[in-house]
């Protein structure tokens, strides 16, 4: 891993805002209209309104809202409702959650992190970026110069060294504390104490440093380093040579990641004998159930079986459910179709998904963006008509995440999986602590 910081972060005044429930919010990429206003109007500072700023009737530019976001972020500095850190800070963050009945922790600390650009270090990437969503963040940087939201790293640590440094020194001290509009209870500790932050930083500092989420920003966090850099304005120590960054280590108990389910609209319809006629030779499929409701059963078994080459098929013309399995040709195809990607990327469930059954086999190459959802009862939901959109899907498919072991190996391959492959759940919350780029 590159060089890690301290740094005097910008936080919510308690005295301005009481509670921080009310001022966190989920990063840009996981909010929707419903929840946006929902946020809204929680409180008139939620953070919401610097991380995705809603366009007003009165806008004359798609930019007004980056600029209101800037003009907003000014003036609670100003009015005292952002506050800087007394002293150079890291911060330890820990969030408790619940899935299936269980109850997880997951621990990690958010820092600056000195930026390398992907394949120039030891930051590696996992997933593909789209040029849209880098654009809007750019554009948002820019207007109000400040990482509003983090990264989500992570690192190999089989001892849990560096964490247990800092569980040490903050045992027995209160934390900031908040609970997100899903059930989730976030606690920070700001940890200012010099020989602490050294220690973490020399256990941390020969480690690689693997993206989990927040690819768009970190690449956006690049480019805009690169541009202060060409215009001169770029120090040594400028504090947008670094990006803010949570990390957690590979071995921590509390990390999960669930899968990204595809619900894909615009396309041709499909029977399910009409599925399995272009997918015969390459796959085992088996009929596995009748009607959405049927998601929840398909993915328990597939969760059971635990077979990244196992995924569940729905084509909405008939409403039946698909299991496909497959088989050594399956194997060798994506051999053949994706020679430059590796063994371990082309063994991918969205990797087979896309390339082989969606590209190859079904021909459905040019479509739209897919809907992704990560809960079988969200499945259910869009084919049902009931998300927002209240789009038509012929066709939805349940596939197996990326584990932490295939982030690793396919990192260290260079290489990239498709969009959304993996899920790290609950996501961070943004609102805790800003790093300013000024």
């Amino acid at each position: 891993m590159p060089e890690i910081q301290a740094f005097r972060g910008l936080r919510y005044s308690l005295a301005q805002v009481g509670s921080l429930s009310d001022v966190i919010a989920p990063p840009y990429d996981v909010i929707d209209n419903a929840l946006q206003e929902q946020l809204y109007q929680r409180h008139p500072s939620n953070v919401i309104r610097l991380e995705l700023n809603r366009p007003e009737p009165e806008d004359k530019s798609t930019d007004d809202v980056y600029l209101r976001a800037a003009r907003t972020l000014r003036s609670w500095i100003r009015d005292g409702v952002l506050e800087s850190e007394a002293d150079p800070a890291i911060y330890v963050y820990h969030q408790e959650y619940q899935y299936a009945g269980e109850t997880y922790l997951r621990k990690g600390f958010m820092s600056r992190v000195r930026l390398q650009r992907f394949g120039e270090g030891n930051i590696y990437p996992h997933e593909q970026t789209l040029a849209k969503a880098k654009e809007d963040r750019l554009k948002l940087t820019r207007a109000t110069e400040a990482n509003l939201s983090q990264i989500f790293g992570l690192y190999p640590d089989a001892k849990n060294e560096a964490q247990e440094v800092l569980e040490r020194h903050i045992m027995g001290t209160r934390p900031l504390e908040a609970t997100d509009h899903l059930g989730v209870i976030h606690r920070v500790w700001p940890v200012t104490d010099a020989r602490v932050i050294g220690e973490v930083a020399s256990l941390v500092a020969n480690l690689p440093m693997f993206v989990a989420d927040g690819h768009h920003r970190y690449e956006t966090a690049c480019h805009y380093r690169d541009e202060l850099a060409a215009a001169g304005k770029l120090t040594p120590e400028h504090p947008a040579n670094f990006v803010l960054t949570m990390l957690v280590a590979m071995e921590d108990p509390g990390l999960l990641v669930l899968p990204t389910h595809r619900l894909l609209s615009g396309i041709p319809e499909f029977t399910a004998e009409q599925l399995q006629s272009r997918l015969a030779g390459f796959f085992d499929c088996e009929v596995t159930g009748y009607g959405p409701e049927a998601a929840g059963h398909n993915w328990s078994e597939m969760e059971k079986v635990n077979d990244q080459q196992m995924i569940c098929l729905y084509t909405s013309k008939d409403s039946k459910w698909s299991t496909i399995t497959a088989r050594e040709q399956a194997v060798e195809k994506m051999a053949e179709i994706a020679p430059d990607q590796s063994a371990d990327w082309r063994g991918l469930g969205v990797a087979m998904l896309h390339r082989l059954v969606f590209e190859e086999l079904l021909e459905l190459r040019e479509i739209p963006k897919p809907t992704y959802v990560h809960l079988a009862e969200e499945v259910v939901e869009g084919l049902r008509g009931k998300l927002e959109g209240n789009l038509h899907y012929p066709l939805a498919a349940l596939v197996m995440p990326a584990t932490i072991e295939h982030i690793q190996a396919i990192s260290l391959h260079k290489e990239r999986m498709p969009a959304k492959s993996t899920y790290f759940y609950p996501k961070l919350s943004c609102g805790f602590v800003l790093h300013s780029l000024q």
